[in-house]
């Protein structure tokens, strides 16, 4: 199943039909891969075929040492303008892969093919590429769209339950933020419904796909409705970083104090974070932390999305239904004390 999806300069192609036709997509003597050390030591009979840069698995290694490593390698291979490069592995490789594409000569093809599944669900859709500097996530980057995507949900039967936990906190975001229906499926089910069956497993992953893809062409820039998607990211960027959580899980903490927030700055009922709190439990994710305020408040200054002395936070009127609203920093410190006082349990 393959389908395209046309944005102002580029145009993106998504290919269901498996890893196997990988070849077809990039022949191996036009093409190099990027790939982690982890995911190396799985796939050698796809990266046999190719010339290939493996960099060390971690989020701490998505920095521009990095990128630097990888360029020093690409001009050893005499990579050109018509090189594609191909991100095999999870955010962090299609992340980094996007960004040194977009810089190298000034910008070469790439592509991704995810192998979690928050890649495929959210981190190799949409064309944001970049690396980490210092505290700061994704703080130098580029939005550029990859060539094609190509997914095989067998890659993710290897994946340990904390990744599997880690791609559910984004599916639960898109419910919250977009898709009721959605959010009372997961509702129903757990981690080992959609590991035991495939069909419903490729049928959320491309639910998923079709709520980014959707978004992204409305607003590839991220200057309206595409921000959505921020949802529980704002807290949960700065607390990936300061406890050194997995994103998932920093992103499930974001959503329930995007939740605190909603209630005393929206109105929203205090059953929807109920609710969101026993879908995150199915999940394995957590639903309480005892936070540092006054560190986070030091992340949180400097996050992309401030404008003088505010931040545009993603609340909710309800599940499905997410707005934008200017949050002065004052009430997002209240916000993380409250939720941090309150245990959320």
């Amino acid at each position: 199943m393959e389908y395209n999806v046309s944005f102002p300069t580029d145009t993106v192609q998504y290919s269901f039909s498996g890893i196997k036709n990988l070849l077809k997509k990039a022949p191996a003597e036009s093409s190099i891969i990027i790939t982690d050390s982890n995911v190396a030591t799985l796939y050698q009979p796809v990266i046999g075929a190719y010339r290939t840069i493996i960099i060390p698995a971690g989020e701490e290694h998505k920095t521009q040492q990095t990128v630097n490593s990888i360029t020093e390698q690409l001009l050893d291979f005499k990579a050109h303008k018509k090189t594609t490069l191909i991100g095999l592995g999870g955010g962090m490789v299609t992340d980094i892969t996007g960004y040194v594409a977009s810089i190298y000569m000034r910008g070469i093809p790439f592509g991704f093919v995810p192998t979690t599944l928050l890649a495929m669900v959210d981190a190799s859709i949409g064309g944001k590429n970049g690396v980490n500097y210092g505290l700061h996530k994704n703080m130098l980057g580029t939005i550029r769209q990859p060539s094609f995507i190509l997914f095989d949900a067998e890659l993710l039967q290897t994946l340990a339950d904390t990744e599997w936990s880690n791609g559910f906190a984004e599916i639960i975001k898109y419910g919250c933020i977009f898709d009721a229906a959605l959010f009372a499926e997961l509702a129903k089910h757990t981690v080992s419904y959609y590991k035991d069956n495939a069909k419903p497993l490729n049928e959320l992953i491309q639910r998923c796909v079709n709520w980014k893809n959707k978004t992204v062409t409305e607003d590839e820039k991220e200057s309206g409705v595409r921000k959505l998607l921020n949802f529980g990211h704002t807290a949960g960027h700065a607390i990936e970083t300061l406890y050194n959580l997995p994103h998932g899980q920093a992103v499930a903490l974001g959503m329930l104090i995007a939740c605190s927030i909603s209630e005393k700055e929206c109105g929203l009922n205090p059953d929807v974070k109920k609710q969101l709190i026993d879908v995150l439990q199915r999940y394995k994710l957590p639903a309480s932390l005892k936070l540092h305020t006054e560190q986070l408040m030091d992340i949180l200054v400097m996050d992309k999305k401030r404008s003088n002395n505010a931040i545009d936070y993603i609340v909710l009127n309800n599940i499905g239904n997410a707005f934008i609203k200017p949050l002065p920093f004052e009430n997002i410190k209240n916000a993380l004390n409250n939720f941090s006082d309150a245990g959320n349990n």
